[in-house]
């Protein structure tokens, strides 16, 4: 009963901050499903994936009625990103975890700082495709390579990149998100048939709950609170790990 109480908790807060940041939710979900639930690293990256994967979609469904999704820049950002997320989910099973946590932390680090201290605003006709093109790449190495679906540097990408406000990138990013995330559980060996369905299950049907009452906080708070709301976690939770992989 504990089990199943943890890990309804941790995903009502993983999909709040799905819904209202369009990201996040891996970096909240691995360290749950870790230190609160119990499970293996390897085990909780995967579970993470399917995870954010099924709350992400259910998110951008909600988005999208709000109008807030940007379907052609975010289906050419995502497209980008398929084919080095399934590479970099393959190489990742043979790097030491330890390595992996580090690089997770200080990549989550830098885009939140990225985020609270933002360039200037480009206007839309002067964003570069081949900009945009590899910053969609590197997004999806990233999702196969650590195991997290990116929203936490979508959503920076989309707004420095690609100039989005803030509403149109947390949209677009669970687009993003979706399609990165789905691909990198494909790739990965076993995918979810080795899940732990016991506590998996759970916490997905609260992240999905959670998501909608993600969406209803974004509509009342501004974009920039929600950018500076966003990099704070992201810097929390980017410290806590990098202490943890040190150790």
């Amino acid at each position: 009963m504990s089990v199943l109480i943890l890990a309804l908790a941790a995903g009502a807060v993983v999909g709040l901050a799905l819904g209202a940041l369009g990201g996040g939710g891996s970096v909240l979900a691995i360290p749950a499903l870790i230190y609160l639930l119990g499970l293996s690293p390897a085990a909780a990256t995967t579970a993470s994936l399917f995870i954010v994967t099924a709350t992400s979609a259910t998110a951008l469904y909600a988005h999208a009625r709000a109008g807030h999704v940007r379907w052609r820049a975010g289906a050419a950002f995502a497209a980008a990103g398929v084919v080095p997320a399934a590479a970099a989910g393959l190489a990742a099973t043979r790097l030491p975890q330890a390595v992996l946590t580090a690089a997770f932390a200080v990549i989550a680090a830098l885009a939140a700082v990225r985020m609270l201290r933002p360039g200037p605003e480009r206007a839309r006709g002067g964003v570069r495709p081949l900009r945009a093109g590899g910053a969609g790449a590197g997004l999806g190495a990233v999702t196969g390579l650590l195991g997290v679906g990116g929203g936490f540097l979508a959503v920076p990408a989309l707004v420095t990149v690609l100039a989005f406000e803030m509403q149109a990138a947390v949209g677009t990013s669970l687009l993003v998100i979706t399609v990165n995330s789905l691909t990198s559980l494909v790739t990965r060996s076993g995918g979810a048939a080795g899940m732990d369905w016991a506590a998996t299950a759970p916490f997905t049907a609260a992240a999905i709950l959670g998501a909608w009452d993600g969406k209803r906080l974004a509509a009342r708070v501004s974009g920039s609170g929600l950018q500076r709301l966003f990099a704070w976690v992201l810097l929390a939770v980017a410290a806590f790990m990098l202490v943890d992989a040190l150790r």
